[in-house]
């Protein structure tokens, strides 16, 4: 089967969230008033912060994501949660200025020049190396703590214990995280047989994650369909590809480009009752079949401790770059139900969350 192999830059998202009303950027998936709140109180930081210097005593962080606010907001809540377990109360001791680039990386330049303009004593960058990339070419001494997949691999660092100079962070994604959630797979549909594997090729070091999949798709009995996408218009062509084959399942390998495409990927494999295993628990909270992969609410609660080192004076190029500590498995049984599948007792007792609860 030939692979698809387009061109073209990430540009993912519409205008920036900063720019719009949170009606205008609120996902299909997304629901309810508790949602519409916590995107209109990011709209509101996001033009206000600057309104006025911070009072005496108040610290002034900044927030940047090269993803969509609507797709995050379970994550940024977890953020906010990490500072206020270590004593940093927006409106009492803390200003947060944020902004999200939704997809456009070409905005990020602009949107971080505009952060440091308000001089913030630190700078969280989440959103993967195109984010930290921006961060990182706009400043040497503010204090930048990022989220990205594999920081030494795409080159923002050097190395993880000692990161050196203005940078320190979380690093999210683990190469045979790929080979374990096959497995779960496996598990789930014992009988399957071909498997439509999307990745995104830009990814950094993405080749030996793939042949590590192709290995152990072949130790499972799985026949690997792939395809790549790089962006939403090849994620369309690739979708168009699989509905002409013959596949079991769905595979994707673990990106954050793509997990910003979750809904899509979901919506595309529910209509075409494809079951399908994910990296990241969000796509199981709307409506995916299964996932394991790396906590993702939990590396954004833990940003809070690095922001409290650093600002009672330890350096960002002394503090190691943490590693994925909590991996879940979570699946959904009405989406299995829907499927016309029963997931294994061996999988449920397994799991650290079934849904609904």
């Amino acid at each position: 089967m030939p692979t698809p192999d387009g061109r073209g830059e990430t540009d993912a998202g519409q205008a920036l969230l900063h720019l719009r009303p949170p009606s205008a950027v609120i996902g299909k998936g997304m629901r309810g008033a508790s949602v519409l709140l916590a995107l209109g109180h990011a709209v509101a930081l996001s033009t206000a912060a600057f309104a006025a210097d911070p009072a005496p005593g108040t610290h002034r962080i900044a927030f940047i994501s090269s993803g969509p606010a609507a797709a995050n907001v379970e994550n940024f809540a977890a953020f906010k949660r990490g500072l206020v377990e270590n004593g940093y109360i927006e409106g009492r001791n803390l200003v947060l200025d944020v902004r999200w680039a939704d997809g456009k990386v070409a905005n990020l330049p602009g949107l971080v020049s505009e952060l440091l303009d308000a001089k913030p004593k630190i700078v969280i960058s989440t959103g993967g190396p195109v984010t930290v990339g921006a961060v990182k070419a706009a400043t040497t001494s503010v204090p930048v703590v990022f989220i990205s997949g594999d920081p030494v691999a795409e080159k923002i660092v050097s190395n993880l214990p000692r990161p050196g100079g203005n940078l320190t962070g979380f690093a999210v994604l683990a190469g045979d995280l790929e080979a374990k959630r096959l497995e779960v797979l496996r598990e789930l549909l014992p009988r399957a047989k071909r498997v439509a594997v999307v990745w995104n090729p830009t990814q950094v070091s993405i080749e030996p994650i793939v042949q590590a999949v192709e290995v152990a798709a072949k130790q499972l009995d799985f026949t690997v369909v792939p395809w790549k996408a790089r962006n939403p218009g090849e994620l369309d062509a690739a979708f168009a590809e699989i509905q002409k084959v013959n596949v079991d399942a769905l595979f994707v390998i673990a990106d954050p480009v793509l997990g910003f495409e979750r809904e899509r990927i979901v919506a595309f494999a529910k209509q075409n009752r494809l079951p399908a295993i994910y990296f990241w628990r969000e796509f199981v909270e709307i409506g995916g079949l299964a996932s394991y992969g790396t906590s993702l609410s939990d590396v954004y609660r833990r940003i809070g401790g690095y922001v409290d080192k650093i600002l009672k004076g330890q350096k960002p190029g002394d503090l190691p770059i943490q590693q994925p500590t909590t991996f879940e498995l979570v699946v959904n049984r009405d989406t299995a139900r829907e499927l016309g599948l029963t997931i294994p007792f061996s999988v449920l007792q397994r799991a650290d969350k079934v849904l609904p609860p």
